[in-house]
């Protein structure tokens, strides 16, 4: 392997490739900004410390030796070289990336639909939009912004609320042929849909009906799917209002009945705190907090009629699992 510390200077190989493409010291000298002689008095030195004559020289004509040419030709490929990875570094530092984590059904129904609002703001970000049901270490994953569905007891990490959200069933207008419940207490002759741990009963007795939890059927994973399937007539689901609100917006699903019930959890965003120091961060942090104000203005979030907001004090999973 060559040892790099015996490498010939950098100006004089730039001035060489420039001469021998030229055939010319002039030129040379033009394109790489320095005078005539400063590229004569390069070229001696590399001839001197190669041992090689790289150019016959006759009078005012030069010619590049055979040896001039073959180096010249590895010189011109490892220059160009640099100047692509340089290149390439310029454009990575003029844009800047941003790692933001989320849950599958918040970030395909609520996010991913208003982040061209952002890149609109901030066309020197680049997005990337990774979407986990589990908890995502973002130190150790490289992610700069977790928005995280739980208790907001995350230790380590700069911890803000987003939001609230709330329970409220949700129904296709079509379903039945529209023949849909009139009271809480007739759900129990309808196929209500399940997701996964969301029990429908907090809900039921917050309605003061004492409808068993359904059991039976397919239990949904991805609340997402959950709503689909409600929008596609297959049932009465047990919304959360956040992800359900495009349905409601386009009268795909209408809400049923005015109770509502607050989620044991909320919606919170997460950083590493040096992390939020980065512009690109606290730009999208500040651009998420006002994205949450204006759903909640178009929404109607968070004052949701009959919303009970103790209801969860007591486990209500207990009773039906």
């Amino acid at each position: 392997m060559a040892d790099l510390r015996r490498l010939p200077n950098l100006a004089a190989l730039r001035a060489f490739e420039a001469a021998a493409r030229h055939e010319n010291f002039s030129r040379a000298a033009e394109e790489i900004h320095v005078t005539h002689g400063a590229v004569s008095h390069q070229v001696r030195g590399l001839e001197e410390e190669l041992g090689v004559a790289l150019f016959l020289r006759k009078g005012k004509r030069l010619t590049v030796t055979a040896e001039g040419q073959r180096f010249a030709s590895t010189v011109r490929k490892a220059l160009m070289e640099i100047a692509t990875a340089a290149e390439a570094l310029k454009a990575t530092a003029g844009q800047k990336r941003l790692t933001i984590t989320a849950m599958p059904s918040f970030a395909a129904r609520w996010l991913a639909p208003r982040l061209g609002n952002f890149i609109d703001l901030y066309p020197d970000v680049e997005v990337v939009l990774q979407s986990s049901g589990q908890l995502v270490d973002l130190e150790r994953q490289a992610v700069d912004v977790g928005i995280r569905f739980g208790t907001g007891n995350y230790p380590g990490l700069t911890v803000e609320k987003l939001m609230a959200d709330y329970y409220y069933p949700a129904v296709s207008p079509k379903y039945n042929g529209g023949k849909l419940p009139a009271t809480p207490h007739e759900l129990a002759q309808f196929h209500m849909l399940r997701g996964d741990d969301e029990p429908w009963l907090p809900w039921l007795r917050a309605a003061g009906t004492d409808v068993a939890e359904p059991s039976g059927g397919i239990v949904f994973h991805d609340l997402a799917m959950l709503i689909r399937a409600a929008a596609n007539g297959d049932g009465i689901a047990l919304a959360r209002h956040v992800i359900v609100a495009p349905e409601l917006a386009s009268g795909d699903l209408v809400r049923l009945f005015d109770t509502a019930v607050k989620c044991p959890y909320a919606y919170y965003f997460v950083c590493t705190p040096h992390t939020l120091l980065r512009p690109e961060v606290l730009a999208f942090r500040n651009w998420l907090f006002a994205q949450v104000a204006q759903f909640g203005a178009q929404s109607g979030w968070p004052e949701l009629p009959n919303c009970n907001l103790q209801l969860y004090e007591h486990d209500y999973r207990q009773e039906w699992q």
